[in-house]
């Protein structure tokens, strides 16, 4: 079994900056993509931004040149350095990993940790 768990999250300010870190344990063999996902209320789910193999990174448009991603290799973690944050930014963000564990691949989410954007 695995296990991923985020941390970080919390209040700011508009133009305020706040830095997430997901944490996978487990019996993990190795680790491949690993995704930041965000949930505002009322809406859905909706990707941030992603990190893969050989640091090859993905945001999605509305945090690009503000939101920094990136990864642990020898700890199994990753990091969301948000800053320049905004008021729409404000939601429940999940860590996304698929993990080698057991001799098989599986897909993880974690359980989200609050950001709230607000003056």
């Amino acid at each position: 079994q695995a296990h991923l768990a985020e941390s970080g999250g919390g209040l700011a300010q508009p133009g305020g900056s706040l830095r997430l870190s997901c944490q996978a344990s487990g019996n993990i063999f190795g680790i491949g993509i690993m995704a930041w996902y965000r949930q505002a209320p009322g809406k859905e789910r909706e990707f941030v931004a992603n990190i893969k193999s050989g640091n090859i990174v993905n945001y999605t448009d509305s945090v690009k040149g503000r939101f920094i991603i990136s990864r642990e290799y020898d700890k199994h973690a990753m990091n969301l350095q948000m800053s320049r944050l905004k008021a729409e930014g404000t939601a429940v963000y999940h860590c996304f990993a698929g993990l080698l564990v057991g001799g098989s691949w599986y897909y993880y989410w974690g359980q989200g940790t609050q950001v709230t954007v607000a003056s």
